[in-house]
């Protein structure tokens, strides 16, 4: 069997973090057996329908690096096959009209809950004489479930789970206007797209009972099902914005790599012995059912901002400057170039290990690239403040120095000047160096970083506060 994985996302929203899972554990498989991954977009409900949503989702694909085979389909151009579908399963004693009005639904309801029974239609035209029917009312077409008996789904996730049949309705299938629910749609697409994997929240677990119903009226394969476990949020709750970020927009402006999301969402819910860190190839080479967990996995930023700071680190220059860019020029204005760009390079490494995020980057990193004059942050300028008696020293050792103006010649001119000028405390000098180099407090070693500026720009710097 060639594996066929979907990801079948409404166009109503954002793109949560939840589904990103979802089409991360779909993708994963369907690599890892050489099968093929499609995408539907479910946007049958209109009224909600947008295409800015559809491309939030597609943008999101496109970052995480989840790469689709064929076109993208719509489940509402499908609409005409899915009402064919509800008519020929009518046509074979499958599914039925029922002309029971809005009031006496609720009257059956409230006579129900009354008595104690469950609320569910009474199936009063599910054997009823169509002459009988009035001529009036549009009718809805219900699905004729089993009555008696159990029906079994055996869950590569949960395992094998049983409903009795008692406990399913007749539900409608095809709207008084001809419009398909979601329970058909999404049934008649999975079965004409070859889907043989349905990977999901969950949540859907109740509803593949009542799918269930129509593959077996139309005689046709069901899929193997497996329904994740969903996330929650470090407190046991259903993961939600009380949380924090909840969409991948949102994790990619708080200056996350998309590697970094991807390794962290797999590891929620699926592990593979101790293995923390996990390239994509691994990824790919080891994911199966076997490991994914049953109870709901607890979503941690730490955790999170931990494996972010690892794939800095290991990033290479091109890629991190590719997704740190936007980065530049929404805080900046412009992105790095010229010799700025040299330097940034030159000072990256270190950059690198310091990160947590791409915004923790961008901001150590811009002083390498910011041309005088440039602002400097309250901390910045106190020190600048306190110490003008120290830099005029400072420029005078540098100005005059002509030898390679190296890391270890700038830590020990100011150690010498502390010596002379601050009791020996080396940081009254590297504090208001740094400040009047970079403008702020933080930054990687202030010798090293001075060493890459070069003397020109050093002291350029420095005349500049002065």
């Amino acid at each position: 069997m060639s594996v066929v994985t979907r990801f079948p996302p409404s166009p109503t929203g954002f793109m949560h973090v939840g589904n990103a899972r979802t089409a991360l554990f779909n993708w994963l498989y369907a690599r890892h057996n050489n099968g093929k991954f499609v995408v539907r977009i479910e946007d049958t409900d209109r009224k909600r329908h947008s295409e800015e949503a559809v491309q939030v989702i597609m943008n999101a694909l496109e970052w995480l690096e989840l790469d689709y085979d064929g076109e993208v389909t719509s489940q509402f151009s499908h609409l005409d096959r899915h009402a064919e579908v509800a008519k020929e399963m009518v046509a074979n004693g499958q599914a039925y009209y029922c002309y029971s009005t809005p009031e006496e639904l609720d009257e059956m309801r409230e006579k129900a809950r009354a008595e104690g029974r469950k609320t569910f239609y009474d199936r009063r035209w599910r054997d009823a004489d169509p002459s009988t029917a009035p001529k009036d009312v549009s009718p809805v077409v219900r699905i004729k479930a089993p009555m008696n008996g159990s029906t079994t789904i055996h869950d590569k996730v949960q395992g094998e789970v049983t409903v009795a049949n008692d406990q399913l309705d007749d539900f409608i299938i095809l709207r008084s206007d001809g419009t398909p629910t979601y329970m058909l749609s999404v049934v008649v697409d999975d079965h004409d797209m070859g889907v043989t994997h349905v990977i999901r929240g969950d949540d859907h677990l109740n509803n593949t009972f009542r799918q269930k119903i129509i593959f077996d009226a139309m005689g046709w394969d069901v899929p193997i099902f497996a329904h994740l476990p969903l996330l929650h949020g470090a407190d046991g709750a259903k993961f939600s914005k009380r949380h924090g970020a909840q969409s991948i927009s949102e994790f990619k402006e708080m200056g996350y790599l998309p590697e970094a999301l991807a390794n962290y969402l797999l590891r929620l819910g699926w592990s593979h012995g101790d293995e923390e860190i996990i390239p994509r190839d691994k990824a790919i080479e080891w994911f199966d059912f076997d490991h994914v967990g049953k109870a709901p996995a607890k979503f941690d930023f730490k955790k999170l901002e931990n494996l972010n700071s690892h794939y800095i680190n290991e990033a290479d220059t091109e890629h991190l400057l590719k997704h740190a860019k936007p980065f530049f020029i929404e805080r900046l204005g412009f992105e790095p170039s010229g010799v700025g760009l040299e330097r940034l390079i030159a000072g990256i490494d270190e950059l690198k290990s310091r990160a947590k995020t791409l915004l923790q980057f961008v901001d150590e990193a811009a002083f390498y690239i910011k041309d005088i004059p440039f602002s400097y942050d309250e901390k910045a300028q106190k020190n600048i403040d306190e110490s003008q008696d120290v830099l005029p020293v400072l420029l005078e050792r540098f100005e005059e120095h002509d030898g390679d103006f190296t890391s270890d010649f700038i830590q020990e001119t100011c150690k010498d000047v502390a010596d002379k000028m601050r009791e020996g405390k080396l940081g009254k000098v590297a504090m208001p160096l740094r400040a009047a180099l970079t403008g702020t407090t933080v930054s990687p070693s202030i010798f090293h970083a001075a060493e890459i500026l070069g003397k020109e720009e050093s002291c350029a710097r420095i005349r500049a506060v002065l």
